[in-house]
């Protein structure tokens, strides 16, 4: 087959590492990978076949200086890895000479905004945090109390977010002698609602303060058409860190593929999902590539990119589902990627 060109947004992701060696080592044929980020010190620097500076996403240079790297590179696909990505290239999709593996500007708003997602996942009849959404101290203040704060935990985030960036858990016991003497630094710590309300006085940011699910994780990846799931599979999170899974562990859970094909038939996600669940409750749906369990015959990445080129029909792609095999391990960073668990 024909050599191909695939530009990596967000090219300093955690899942960088892994999703270049899935797309490299493919097995049919050489793909390029052209990375691009806002740090000259990403990881994709070094991992990819090439690299760019860009500026960030919400930068009016960003869509533009993505159009010239494209036609500079000769690119044939664009993969977007960040939640940030999203909006501009959704809305400029139509602009681009190449397919953007994005969906429609809507479904990416839909998802990317949380406290939306869950209104629409209670009205499915999909098991969702209760939520309020607040702006400034007074409002949280009384959001939590609602959620029923002091006597229950309950949890906070902004309305957009990604990678757990804002997560807070909210509790009456949060000890911060315990926290500076024990814990390491960098970890997320919880706060007491008195903490928080200080903290924000009149800030305008919204914010989602939630009811706290409680369980073990798991999440759904895969490939949608806007209507239905096409190929995917489920699988566990585990060994957190820094509010990312560093474990998984591939399920064979038909009730969870169910529950994703109502999720993407209701936002009608095109491309990639990730949707993921603490104990029943969804918490999350990602219109975009995560972190996927690889293995040697089933590269959900790369057949991602070939459906994008009209490579393979949905039919076919639709038949890789039964090599999805349960009990399939994978670490997420690069040097302790198992390929063949």
């Amino acid at each position: 087959m024909k050599p191909a060109t695939v530009l990596l947004t967000g090219a300093g992701s955690p899942g960088t590492a892994a999703l270049v060696r899935a797309l490299h080592e493919n097995g049919e044929r050489e793909v390029r990978v052209v990375g691009v980020d806002m740090s000259e010190r990403s990881v994709g620097r070094h991992l990819c076949d090439a690299f760019h500076v860009v500026r960030p996403s919400d930068d009016p240079s960003f869509v533009p200086s993505l159009l010239e790297i494209v036609d500079r590179e000769r690119v044939d696909v664009v993969l977007p890895q960040t939640s940030h990505d999203l909006p501009p290239l959704a809305a400029a999709r139509e602009t681009f000479p190449v397919p953007v593996l994005v969906s429609s500007p809507e479904t990416v708003r839909r998802s990317n905004d949380k406290a939306e997602t869950y209104a629409l996942l209670r009205r499915l009849g999909v098991t969702a945090p209760d939520f309020r959404r607040a702006r400034g101290g007074a409002a949280a203040d009384e959001a939590a109390r609602e959620l029923g704060y002091p006597e229950r935990d309950v949890a906070v985030k902004p309305t957009f977010s990604s990678g757990s960036r804002g997560f807070r858990l909210l509790s009456a016991g949060a000890d911060r002698h315990e926290q500076l003497l024990t814990n390491r630094p960098g970890v997320a710590e919880s706060l007491r609602l008195e903490e928080l309300v200080e903290l924000l006085g009149d800030d305008e940011t919204e914010l989602l303060v939630m009811e706290l699910a409680a369980g073990g994780e798991r999440t759904i990846d895969g490939i949608a058409d806007g209507r239905r799931v096409v190929l995917g599979h489920a699988k566990t999170r585990e060994a957190m860190r820094a509010g990312l899974a560093m474990y998984f562990v591939t399920l064979a859970d038909d009730a969870l593929m169910e529950l994703a094909g109502r999720i993407v038939a209701e936002l009608e996600i095109e491309h990639f999902f990730n949707i993921q669940l603490v104990g029943e409750h969804v918490i999350e749906v990602n219109p975009r590539i995560s972190t996927i369990v690889y293995q040697e015959d089933l590269n959900i990445p790369y057949l991602g990119v070939k459906r994008a080129l009209g490579e393979i029909s949905d039919a076919e792609l639709a038949a890789y589902t039964t090599r999805v095999r349960p009990g399939r391990t994978a670490l997420r960073y690069f040097d302790q990627l198992e390929w063949d668990a």
